[in-house]
């Protein structure tokens, strides 16, 4: 897929046109486990691509196809978009055999995000499942961002290994920053000295204030239906509580229809919700 200095695949989308895709060009890629990477991307046409906490975007690999992926990166650096990709099929296995300097399409960004400033003056509760810590990271480089504006921060991960954890070079870095991070695994290997469960495991250990608490929660539905819970019962209002849901999107926009999740378009309406207005869906099996 690399192409030769100079050319460009595709000429650059028209302005507000969502449906054509902005080439774009890999300036790195890192191996965050066997099967994920994050790979950082910049635009040809020089311009930025504001999102927020949240958002998604159509990621294309030409010739192959596009899928929705979250946006991992930081929102204070627009110039440089950040996905991190699993390979679980054709187009995210195409995409996670990127090289720098490969070119590929994205647009958008689509979707409603996480509304982290909601939190500002009060305590944040961050809770991510696997590969559900990708579209939480970019909430956790604004909150440091003014780290100032906001009271106690708890980011509560779950991997199913040790291998299978992402970002582990920043995991530290939060914590020296001063936010709360606990780490567990479902099961552990002969390096792993934390702690060994369930995520829902480290919310009782999670100090935040209920009463001004917003709680971020990502990652597999039966996972966050019960991380939800437990923050609901911790006395989290209902409202307070966001959760992102997975939907295979195909426009983005809300014209076609495929993400239709009963009375909602998952690619306008969410991908996140707030938990009083989606948790009920998250109680049926395979909607």
């Amino acid at each position: 897929m690399p192409a030769e200095s100079g050319t460009t695949l595709l000429p650059p989308a028209p302005a507000g046109d969502p449906m054509v895709p902005r080439p774009v060009r890999v300036e790195s890629v890192r191996r965050e486990t066997r099967d994920t990477v994050t790979m950082d991307l910049r635009a040809l046409d020089g311009e930025g691509l504001v999102f927020a906490p949240g958002q998604f975007t159509m990621l294309q690999a030409f010739g192959v196809g596009e899928v929705p992926i979250s946006i991992s990166g930081d929102p204070a650096r627009p110039d440089l978009l950040t996905h991190t990709v699993r390979d679980v099929g054709g187009v995210t296995g195409s995409l996670c055999r990127v090289e720098p300097g490969d070119l590929l399409g994205v647009r958008g960004a689509f979707g409603r995000g996480w509304g982290v400033e909601d939190g500002r003056g009060g305590d944040v509760v961050v809770v991510a499942g696997g590969i559900g810590l990708a579209p939480l990271r970019p909430v956790v480089l604004a909150v440091l961002a003014e780290r100032a504006a906001y009271g106690r921060v708890s980011v509560l991960y779950g991997a199913r290994s040790p291998a299978e954890m992402l970002f582990t070079d920043e995991l530290d870095t939060w914590t020296a920053a001063g936010l709360d991070v606990h780490v567990i695994v479902d099961v552990a290997d002969r390096s792993w000295t934390g702690r060994v469960g369930v995520v829902t495991e480290l919310l009782p250990d999670a100090a935040f204030d209920p009463d001004r608490t917003l709680g971020l929660v990502c990652g597999p539905e039966l996972m966050m239906r019960y991380a939800a819970a437990a923050l609901t019962d911790r006395g989290v209002e209902p409202g307070r509580v966001r959760v992102s849901v997975e939907r295979n999107m195909r426009c983005g926009i809300g014209l076609c229809g495929h993400c239709q999740l009963r009375g909602h378009l998952v690619c306008v309406d969410g991908p996140v919700f707030e938990l009083d207005r989606i948790g009920p869906l998250l109680t049926v099996r395979e909607l």
